[in-house]
């Protein structure tokens, strides 16, 4: 039974006026014109490693991009962008949020690492036009600034290189990749570790904050735990992927041992993962990656899981300067974002990549821009100068031949 069948079997009349309510549609939001999707690209390039960008066109003129992750399958990433242009052409891009949900849910399959990097991209570059065509920059539509500059950290090979990084970028942390304990005797390599460690923090003095990376390379939890407490004397900020990713329930028992921070979360997808590892309780301070996990919106919904758990987000960022903007409105706005790994690209042919200046750190900080959209253009010249090359991450095997994790 209908509004008007009730109302008149109980005797009640509906004023003219009222009856014309019922039957009149919603106002439509009429700020901006429609904006459709005419086109997604995908482009491939070679900057020292492998890229991927991806723009997406409309037909009122605005483009916007985005950067996919590349993990070495990277012509799958690209395929798998240009299969998704056909849902979405003809599409408001503004709509991110559905547009989302069609890739996500109409993949079926839970994806990995080439859905989830094309989705991502795909989504940077939602935001990019959605920002530009309100004319503002892209955290001021995801609740606007909570901080006036971003944190960031560099890995360092060496004692010497840390103080040069420290010297030339001011930084106030610093993640020091020394290797990782595949070799036999273990617990040589294991000492070993721990006198690197000990070296660095004497290189660069105790006000510094230091990282360390394992690179999920440690099978055996044991290890993760030795290599934890020889660490212990340095305080470092975090262990980064003490073990592998697949077994949560192992990383939050390493978690409830170590006497040290334990950060996980680059090789993970998606809100849905990452509420599994902070429920368990596997991580003080999670790694999402903006090219990887989702992207931008599915980023601070992770931020948000996290933020519940009382965990903050150090986001995974090894790519090109667009995949550090993105990364710098993430942080911008989202109030448990903790520091960010940078990779300078005034130091790198990634330099060439976009148009204008890059982002450099100041005194241990980026700079937070107020450009709308993204703040970048990527130079499509630049592209066609720097082809694709074959490239997949270096083989790593342990001392008897075996294949290690790398």
């Amino acid at each position: 039974m209908n509004r008007r069948d009730f109302l008149a079997g109980a005797g009640i009349g509906i004023p003219m006026q009222a009856a014309a309510l019922e039957q009149t549609p919603a106002p439509r939001y009429t700020g901006k014109p429609e904006l459709k999707i005419t086109d997604v690209q995908a482009f491939l390039v070679n900057a020292g490693r492998n890229y991927v960008y991806v723009k997406v066109s409309t037909d009122q003129g605005i483009h916007g991009w985005g950067e996919a992750y590349s993990a070495g399958p990277d012509e799958a990433t690209v395929a798998t962008v240009h299969d998704f242009k056909d849902w979405l052409v003809g599409k408001d891009p503004r709509n991110v949020e559905y547009l989302w949900a069609t890739m996500y849910n109409f993949t079926r399959f839970p994806g990995g690492l080439v859905v989830n990097s094309a989705i991502s991209g795909i989504e940077h570059a939602l935001w990019d036009i959605a920002g530009k065509a309100a004319g503002l920059p892209v955290y001021m539509l995801l609740g606007g600034k909570c901080r006036n500059k971003v944190r960031c950290y560099q890995a360092a090979n060496s004692p010497e290189e840390a103080k040069r990084l420290i010297a030339k970028y001011g930084y106030t942390a610093l993640k020091a990749t020394l290797g990782f304990p595949t070799s036999v005797p273990e617990g040589a390599t294991i000492r070993s570790f721990g006198a690197q460690a000990e070296a660095m923090r004497q290189a660069i003095g105790p006000d510094v904050d230091l990282c360390f990376d394992a690179h999920a390379r440690i099978f055996a939890p044991y290890l993760a735990y030795e290599l934890a407490e020889v660490l212990q004397p340095v305080r470092p900020l975090f262990l980064e992927e003490a073990i592998r990713p697949e077994n949560m329930d192992a990383m939050a028992e390493l978690r409830r041992k170590v006497r040290i921070p334990i950060a996980t979360g680059e090789e993970l997808y998606t809100k849905f993962q990452f509420q599994q590892l902070l429920t368990l309780g596997g991580a003080d301070i999670i790694q999402p990656d903006i090219c990887l996990a989702g992207g931008m919106l599915e980023e601070k919904k992770i931020a948000a899981i996290a933020e519940s758990h009382y965990v903050q987000v150090a986001p995974h960022n090894p790519l090109g300067p667009l995949a550090t903007l993105v990364n710098i409105h993430f942080a911008a706005s989202t109030p448990n974002f903790l520091i960010l790994e940078y990779h300078p690209d005034d130091e790198s042919p990634r330099k060439d990549l976009i148009k204008g200046e890059t982002i450099v750190a100041k005194d241990g900080y980026l700079a937070i821009p107020d450009k709308p959209g993204w703040g970048y253009e990527m130079d499509e010249e630049a592209f066609k100068r720097m082809p694709a090359k074959p490239w997949h991450r270096a083989f790593s095997f342990t001392p008897d031949g075996a294949p290690s994790f790398v």
